[in-house]
């Protein structure tokens, strides 16, 4: 199933969250699947930039403006090569949900329990918004 991932993009200042498409497995029924399956298709992802070696990486100048913006210019390569576990990883997102470090919103209603119920369609918009905590 496809659902829509609202991200916010490290370089741009401007327009700075954009809708990605998720390629998941299942339909989540709740919101710790939801966490779980999107959690597997992000590590999915990476671990998949990481096996796929580019020969060549050039940087167009829109490109080295964005990062340049966001402070910091880089090819995007994993020079330690260390792929990520998915379990771990999930184990990780569940935890720091229940702790409160995140927030999950489907088309603007936040979620707010692990086992709340999810009605998840493939026109459903999901926005993850990680929390700052003020000292």
């Amino acid at each position: 199933m496809k659902i829509k991932v609202n991200l916010k993009s490290i370089a741009k200042r401007k327009h700075s969250v954009k809708p990605v498409n998720y390629e998941i497995n299942g339909r989540p029924s709740t919101v710790r699947e939801l966490i779980l399956a999107v959690v597997d298709a992000s590590v999915r992802a990476y671990n998949e930039r990481i096996d796929s070696q580019e020969l060549l990486s050039c940087l167009t100048k829109e490109e080295t403006d964005e990062q340049a913006q966001a402070g910091k210019i880089s090819f995007g390569v994993n020079y330690g090569e260390a792929r990520a576990e998915i379990e771990q990883a999930q184990e990780n997102a569940v935890q720091c949900f229940g702790d409160g470090i995140y927030r999950i919103f489907i088309d603007n209603k936040p979620l707010r329990e692990l086992d709340e119920a999810v009605a998840v369609t493939e026109e459903s918009v999901f926005t993850f918004v990680r929390l700052t905590f003020l000292s």
